[in-house]
């Protein structure tokens, strides 16, 4: 008798995981993943939302309803219910506050599969036998694929059948033999025929935090029923919220002593990353059966994570035109206010022409692709993102957010290793014309995964959606084709663009004026 289970709360990364290997081209590739949380439950207390990777609330309020969840970057903001299942309630979002972005490396590293929490609500079960807690994480993992799967005819086979199958020669009366159940639930997933699926361990799945835009370990989201900010997800073992006694189900009224009552995830994430540096984060909270309301302060870590950005002025030209170069290795949790700050410092020593280089970055977290596009235009869309039923969620870039000025020239350096989140990015500038792409085609990986914790600790990676450019292009085993290529660029010095170098002689900023000015990159409203 098949046993269904609705997954417990769980925590959804959305994610673009990126190159498989640094050296294998598009068909091996791994998208980076898309940061933005998403969150879901289809438990009777718990309504479905989806993570974002988004933008602004309102967004979600046109999207019709459903029960699934999209999930992504860690910026937060919460998503509508429903997302990726083909419709989406504007009342319910999700959130993590917790596991920010999510990286994309390769995927045999299992660092790059380091995405954020997941975690799931209490399960229910439809069937006349009861669910055993040793084959939990294959009913978790098999529901979320049933709801959550880009591909929904599930690699052309019964997916019903699939779940009998897998569990086929297992004794589940016996002790439990985690080994086993996690070997079935691989099979599981392998059965997909995507690449990109998978099952995480123990380790890989917590290397996330490397990703934690909000440094404790703890997801928030919506109550669905009082709209109150709640811990949804049962804190990361070990991390700052576990060990100070979170539960799931704890009411968050204030961040830092703004109340969290009426704001977006976007909001109360940059509220809280505006200050990186910050040691603590303290939530004013209320426990289940406990109607004392309490401050809880927590340290703040941040693993293994390194400035991803490097900059200088490289020239100044001959009609005095400064020229600023800035390089992006990764988009993990602290790129954004990194890239802000050398930006400002930069435009403090009179910098009026930028080149920014992605050139061999595996992509990382969704939403900090969004964010540092808003650090350059503001309020324009940045990406869709579209799921298997064809229901997209439009994210735009911030407003108010610009760092340097819109009309200042701005050329965007590609190449085949620049993934997900980088292609995000590139094509963000590109298609709204506030950049001119040079180098080559990038690598082409245009779709997103999420990753979502099971209730053992182990992980699991799932291809939910894709994403297209502004203008509406699928970039997937395609790539973003630069405007101007290595080939094409001024032969001023000799050889082109050696990779991870910066010599930015070759822009021919005029040109990228030109082709600004022009809209030759068709705008996007």
């Amino acid at each position: 008798m098949m046993v269904r289970r609705n997954h417990r709360h769980m925590l959804v990364l959305l994610l673009t995981l990126s190159i498989q290997s640094l050296t294998q081209r598009r068909a091996e590739a791994f998208t980076p993943i898309v940061s933005r949380a998403r969150y879901d439950s289809t438990s009777p207390d718990r309504q479905i939302c989806k993570t974002d990777v988004c933008g602004n609330a309102s967004q979600f309020n046109k999207l019709p309803s459903s029960s699934v969840n999209l999930d992504v970057d860690v910026p937060f903001s919460l998503f509508p219910r429903e997302f990726f299942r083909g419709v989406i309630r504007p009342a319910v979002f999700a959130v993590t506050l917790s596991f920010a972005t999510i990286l994309s490396l390769p995927v045999d590293n299992a660092r790059a599969l380091a995405q954020t929490e997941a975690s799931a609500p209490a399960s229910e079960v439809t069937s006349m036998t009861a669910a055993t807690p040793k084959k939990s994480a294959y009913d978790e993992t098999w529901n979320l694929v049933r709801k959550y799967a880009l591909d929904q005819s599930f690699h052309g086979q019964n997916w019903d059948e699939a779940y009998d199958k897998y569990l086929a020669g297992l004794d589940l009366s016996s002790t439990n033999d985690e080994e086993r159940i996690m070997k079935a639930t691989k099979n599981l997933v392998a059965s997909l025929g995507d690449k990109y699926s998978r099952i995480l361990d123990r380790e890989a799945y917590a290397r996330i935090q490397k990703f934690d835009l909000i440094g404790v370990g703890a997801t928030l989201m919506p109550d669905p029923v009082t709209k109150e900010i709640i811990v949804g997800a049962p804190p990361v073992a070990k991390s700052a919220a576990d060990e100070a006694g979170l539960k799931i189900g704890d009411v968050v009224f204030a961040v830092n002593g703004v109340e969290t009552a009426g704001r977006t995830a976007f909001d109360i994430i940059d509220q809280i990353s505006d200050d990186p540096n910050a040691g603590v984060v303290t939530f004013t909270i209320r426990s289940k059966g406990n109607d004392a309301v309490r401050d809880v302060t927590m340290k703040r870590e941040f693993l293994e994570v390194k400035d991803p950005v490097s900059y200088r002025v490289t020239e100044t030209r001959s009609d005095g035109t400064k020229v600023g170069y800035v390089r992006i290795a990764e988009f993990n949790s602290i790129v954004k206010p990194k890239l802000e700050a050398a930006l400002r410092d930069l435009e403090s020593q009179g910098v009026d022409a930028y080149v920014l280089d992605v050139r061999g970055n595996p992509g990382g977290a969704f939403q900090s692709a969004v964010e540092i596009a808003g650090l350059f235009m503001s309020d324009k869309l940045a990406t869709d993102v579209v799921d298997g039923n064809g229901v997209d969620l439009k994210f735009r870039t911030s407003k108010d957010k610009i760092v340097i000025d819109e009309k200042d020239p701005l050329a965007i350096w590609v190449d085949g290793r620049s993934a997900s989140a980088s292609e995000v990015l590139a094509g963000a500038l590109r298609d709204n014309c506030r950049a001119v792409v040079m180098g080559d085609t990038s690598f082409g990986k245009g779709l997103v995964q999420a990753v979502y914790g099971l209730e053992n600790g182990y992980g699991l990676v799932l291809t939910v959606a894709k994403y297209l450019t502004p203008g509406g292009t699928d970039i997937n085993k395609v790539g973003i084709v630069p405007d101007v290529s290595r080939e094409d660029a001024l032969p001023s010095a000799p050889g082109f663009l050696p990779v991870l170098g910066s010599d930015t002689s070759r822009v021919d900023f005029k040109d990228v004026l030109r082709r600004m000015d022009s809209k030759m990159c068709a705008p996007i409203s």
